[in-house]
């Protein structure tokens, strides 16, 4: 069920399409909870993306409606890609958008793992 004021899911987002096998991508990793991959619009050295497999829109949507296992098991799997890239000594920066201001693009949760070089500042100073 989506939380209230959340769009329905749509499952021809580029994303369900995916998981579905519709749509190649570069993948990373998986297990029973998520995927990863290659961003094709690279932002970093190291950019992938780790979705989750169920239909879940967003953050809000996701931490509202996930079994306790999905949860679990989609956190560990962003924590093992970083370990799998070499990214934990150095350093790496998760980004989850949520919502048109965000510029969240894509209506399917999503964490963007960036590394490979130093980021800077999150938000540039107002």
């Amino acid at each position: 069920m989506p939380v209230s004021g959340l769009p329905p899911y749509d499952d021809q987002n580029i994303f369900a399409r995916i998981l579905r096998g519709e749509i190649p991508c570069k993948k990373v990793f998986e297990n029973a909870f998520a995927l990863a991959f290659h961003d094709i619009h690279p932002q970093a050295p190291v950019h992938v993306l780790v979705i989750p497999k169920g239909p879940y829109c967003s953050f809000a949507d996701f931490s509202a409606s996930a079994s306790e296992a999905e949860i679990a098991g989609f956190i560990r799997a962003v924590g093992s890609v970083a370990k799998d890239l070499g990214l934990e000594a150095p350093g790496y920066r998760l980004l989850a958008n949520m919502g048109e201001q965000s510029g969240q693009e894509v209506p399917h949760f999503h964490v963007h793992l960036f590394g490979g070089r130093p980021l800077g500042r999150m938000i540039p100073a107002a």
